[in-house]
């Protein structure tokens, strides 16, 4: 499993739980899937730590105070939007040659027009680049010496590198195919990735910050895997920035 979660008494009683996520090497300030997931079960069991809870949960985590809604239809449980408990961070810029060796690709697939590959952090860092290609993203694999001498010469080392490949698909640029890779925490690769999920929905909003209205984007994921995924993604604007970021994705119990 990409992680587990723990769930713990809250530290404020006005909170549902404190929730901690433990991948398989090092534990995260915050993950997207582990709180939809996690969200999902409490809402089926219908409690917490013997309270009842509803349709509006707030779990404590490193990274800050993550909200979550749970998402019904014909009055049962299917899934759960989360709230990223920290408003975006941008940078620093990560070198084309870092992505294409990390990701064993030619670094002409490696697209800058829109923006360079950078880190974005909306609790968790995450390295962003665009691909040429479905192609070139079916191609990526992750070489686990380039992503430990990436993080090496990373400002915050201890941040780890883990890296996030996406394609425009067609002509819509607000719905992409998207891969994971994180080796240096004992994930090849995830086959869905709320954090970094939401974190791209806070860059690509901040490139055009005078769209009307939120920023709506839906990420596919894990098809390579042969897990596919959506996660829906909605960055919220507020003059001329992204102050919030929310993403939401249904759930299959399987045990």
């Amino acid at each position: 499993y990409s992680e587990s979660t723990f769930v713990l008494p809250p530290e404020d009683p006005a909170n549902t739980a404190r929730v901690r996520i433990l991948p398989p090497v090092k534990e995260l300030p915050f993950a997207g899937h582990p709180n939809v997931g996690t969200g999902f079960v409490l809402a089926r069991e219908g409690q917490a730590l013997g309270r009842p809870v509803g349709d509006a949960l707030r779990f404590e985590e490193a990274a800050g105070l993550v909200e979550v809604a749970v998402q019904r239809e014909a009055g049962a449980v299917v899934g759960a939007q989360i709230r990223a408990p920290r408003q975006p961070e941008y940078g620093p810029d990560v070198g084309v040659d870092t992505v294409a060796t990390c990701a064993s690709l030619a670094a002409a697939e490696v697209r800058t027009g829109r923006h360079d590959p950078m880190k974005v952090s909306v609790g968790v860092p995450f390295a962003f680049a665009e691909l040429s290609s479905l192609a070139a993203l079916g191609r990526a694999a992750p070489n686990a010496a380039a992503f430990a001498e990436a993080n090496r010469a990373a400002p915050r080392p201890d941040d780890g590198f883990a890296l996030f490949l996406y394609v425009r698909t067609g002509d819509n640029p607000l719905r992409v195919r998207a891969r994971m890779f994180a080796p240096l925490s004992g994930i090849p690769e995830d086959p869905a990735t709320g954090s970094a999920a939401a974190a791209l929905g806070a860059l690509l909003a901040s490139l055009d910050p005078q769209q009307d209205g939120p920023l709506e984007m839906v990420v596919e994921q894990g098809v390579e895997m042969g897990r596919p995924s959506r996660i829906d993604v909605l960055a919220g604007l507020e003059g001329g920035g992204v102050r919030s970021v929310s993403i939401a994705g249904r759930c299959v119990p399987v045990m």
